[in-house]
This record gives C-alpha cells, structure tokens and sequence, in this order.
C-alpha cells in the first residue's frame, strides 16, 4: 500500500477484526449440575461369547447419539468448578458437546468366557476432534481420558458390566463416528487370544451447536485522518502520476476518535490524499 505525503493525511495500519460477541455467558447459573447428564435414553453395543465359534460378537446400536452442549440442553446451568469435568464440559470453560448414550453391555444370553481370558475393547479409530472419557460421579469422582483420547491408549480392559464411556467434541453441526473391536486377552501371557475379536463395530454421533453466534475473523486495512481534517474529500488512483483522482466511497466510521476507512487488502494497493472539498 503506497501513500502521498500529506499533513492532511494520517495511515494507520492495522487488522481489523470483524466479530460478533459469542453471548449467552449467563450472569448466575439456574442450577449448579453435580453430575454429567446421560443427555437421552441408552443405545447400547451388545456384546457375546460364542463358545461354538470361539469368538465375540457385537451388535451395535442401529440409531446415531446426540452430541449436545449444556448451554443447548440445560440453558443456564453450569456444572461444579470443584468436579473433573468442569474444564471440558462447562460454558464458561471449553463447553463441549457431549453425550453418554452410547455404551457396551454384555448380553444376557453369552455363553461364559474360556478361563483365563479376559475381554478388552479397542478402538480402530475415529473422527477428528471426538474424545471419549470414563466417568464416575460417586467419590471418588472420574474424568479420565481413555481410548486414545489425549495421549491415552486406544485399549482397555472391560469386566462385562454395563459401560457408559461420555463422548464429546466441539459443538457445531455435523457427524462423528468411532470404530472399535472387542477380543479376548490370555490373562497369563497378556496376548490377544487369536481369532477371539468381534470383527469392527461402529458407533455414531450427530453433533449440536450450543446457539452462540459465530466468530469471523477478516483481515483489514484502516485509513484514517484527524478529526480537525473537515471538508476534506478522500480519494484514491491507481498509479502516480496520476490524471484522475476517484472519491473513496467507504463510509468513514470512528475508530479511537478518528475518521477511518476500512478497506479490503486488494482495495488497498492505490495511492490516497486528501483534497480540500468547495
């Protein structure tokens, strides 16, 4: 951007953002949460021994869970600054989306695994930004990373009682999906039995916005002039010397006391003065 020197004329570069405020921080909470909310009814993946087979199966919920963040299924609640989940679940900290629909059980009509095994689940793999995490809300309280979430191992071991990981992940509008696999292990050795798994089973999520407005960033170039500059006409051309000089049309606002113009970066590379108007 080039400039005609003037005492008329001041240039202030700068960025200018363009944002809306992310509102709906409420003033006081309508309730203090000291659990984390199921957020809808169980989808569970049911789980079997098959001793003719020697293997796992798995059946997973045919229906897709709901990622949805307090401030869009409690609007006004907030959770207890004191419990492990605040930071990532709360609106006033990250306010993830979340849900702990989707589960693993084990069905009631399994046959009983070989002695000496134990099972352990996996996950294959999953969308970017879905994080899972084993909860507990009876003391001592649990939010803990796990399945590959935040550095964590994408495995662990399952004793067959009915599991309810939480899921969560930005709020916003789209769609997450995990893969997993269940498989025994020698409890002697610490191997994987060979062809014990389930084969892939996959869970999914829809994901829900939490309402606030959304953030724009737009990179900008401001113009500006003393206030005591009256009845003064800005205007710009392309190349000097030049013949023809054109009125800038941008409508000057105030910015820190000043006229301004804000101007787009292509709208920027002309050469500006300010010439006295009748």
């Amino acid at each position: 951007m080039q400039f005609m020197k003037n005492k008329f004329i001041r240039c202030t570069f700068g960025a200018a953002c363009v944002v809306w405020a992310a509102g709906a921080a409420a003033s006081a909470s309508a309730a203090t949460l000291t659990n984390v909310p199921m957020q809808g009814g169980m989808l569970m993946a049911m789980l079997s021994y098959n001793a003719s087979a020697g293997a796992l199966m798995a059946m997973s919920p045919m229906d897709a869970a709901q990622l949805t963040p307090l401030l869009a299924s409690n609007p006004g609640d907030g959770f207890d600054p004191a419990d492990p989940w605040y930071e990532s679940l709360d609106p006033s900290r990250q306010g993830l989306a979340f849900s702990r629909r989707i589960g693993f059980s084990m069905d009631t009509a399994s046959d009983l695994i070989p002695a000496g095994t134990a099972i352990w689940i996996r996950k294959l793999s999953s969308s970017p930004g879905l994080g899972a995490y084993r909860y507990r809300s009876s003391a001592p309280k649990a939010w803990e990373p796990i399945l590959g979430t935040a550095g964590s191992t994408n495995a662990l071991q399952w004793d067959g009682s009915m599991f309810h990981p939480c899921f969560a992940a930005p709020p916003g509008a789209g769609t997450y999906t995990a893969t997993f696999e269940a498989f025994l292990v020698d409890t002697t050795t610490g191997l994987p039995v060979p062809g014990t798994d389930t084969g892939p089973f996959v869970f999914n999520w829809s994901d829900g916005p939490d309402g606030r407005p959304a953030l724009s960033l737009a990179a900008k170039v401001v113009l500006a002039w003393p206030a005591s500059a009256t009845n003064y006409v800005l205007e710009a051309a392309d190349t000097l010397p030049a013949s023809i000089w054109t009125p800038v049309t941008n409508a000057p606002v105030l910015l820190d006391g000043q006229p301004a113009v804000v101007l787009d970066p292509n709208q920027a590379r002309k050469f500006y003065r300010m010439r006295l108007g009748p």
